[in-house]
């Protein structure tokens, strides 16, 4: 239950009351925005909540249950501020979000309603809606490690400990001619061998994507000329000549870690964990009950 200032209890008393939809946005890059749903700017705690996006609000849906508790905003893809490229791009996505009722003959007088996390984002032809989960949504996610036979560090991170800026794992290059949406012949490359990119990344230094990191599906090689594939293609076009920064890419398998990384003491997998091949296991008198693969 929460408890209301006194001026904003005393105004919702009188009947007749002037109420506003606040919400206060922070992505992940630190972005922070502030939208509200009436006619004009709205001000409180440093942030100035605007009109422009369009943004309107559904009913608040709540249980007394552990079920992920949501409400709707919606918005044009017109606005400045939150543009289809953006969502697509993911910018957006599991952005923090404030929900506020505010007085807005008095913004001072003003509850915070929730505080959660922006989830689905569904895309019309003018407008999108995106849904505001509650902070049960937490509740839901796996936390801790995962017992599998791959291993389950992010390749550079802390726990793997790879140098990704190393010369032997880093590459420059540049877009030399498309072959698909996703897929190009690239300079600078042709002296790693086949495969080395694939499950890794490319961070674009120029172009229309600078500053954004796409991950890699596939990695060829020419004589002297190197062909990416993407996994996705890039919200923005590629065009020739952008620049990258190629960082070598890791299946998770033991033998890759070893060969490849020469990482094993990290290796943050079970390799010799069970598979479904036991569990399917049938008596023999010849032995093999040692775990290998029958």
């Amino acid at each position: 239950m929460k408890t209301l200032a006194p001026e904003l209890q005393a105004h919702l008393d009188e009947g007749t009351t002037t109420l506003a939809w606040c919400w206060r946005i922070t992505r992940a890059d630190g972005a922070s925005f502030g939208f509200t749903d009436h006619d004009r700017t709205l001000s409180f705690d440093g942030t100035d909540f605007e009109p422009e996006s369009g943004l309107t609000a559904s009913e608040v849906r709540s249980g007394s249950d552990l079920s992920v508790d949501a409400q709707d905003a919606e918005g044009v893809l017109t606005s400045d501020r939150i543009t289809e490229t953006d969502i697509l791009d993911g910018r957006w996505d599991n952005a923090e979000v404030e929900v506020w009722r505010v007085n807005w003959a008095a913004t001072s007088q003003r509850v915070l309603m929730r505080r959660g996390a922006i989830g689905q984002i569904r895309r019309g032809r003018l407008a999108f809606v995106a849904e505001v989960r509650s902070l049960a949504h937490v509740l839901g996610q796996t936390v801790g490690r995962i017992f599998q036979a791959s291993c389950d560090a992010e390749l550079g991170d802390a726990r793997c400990g790879v140098d990704l800026e190393d010369p032997a794992f880093r590459g420059v290059g540049a877009v030399l001619d498309l072959l698909r949406d996703r897929a190009f012949t690239a300079s600078g490359l042709g002296g790693f061998a086949p495969g080395w990119f694939a499950f890794g990344t490319v961070e674009w230094t120029s172009g229309a994507n600078a500053g954004r990191k796409t991950e890699v599906l596939g990695h060829d090689v020419t004589p002297g000329v190197a062909i990416l594939t993407l996994l996705e293609a890039p919200v923005r076009a590629i065009a020739e000549g952008d620049g990258f920064i190629a960082r070598a890419g890791c299946d998770k398998r033991i033998e890759t870690c070893a060969e490849k990384f020469g990482n094993v003491v990290n290796f943050r997998g079970f390799q010799h964990i069970p598979g479904q091949d036991t569990i399917l296991r049938y008596a023999s008198t010849s032995g093999g009950h040692e775990g290998s693969v029958l």
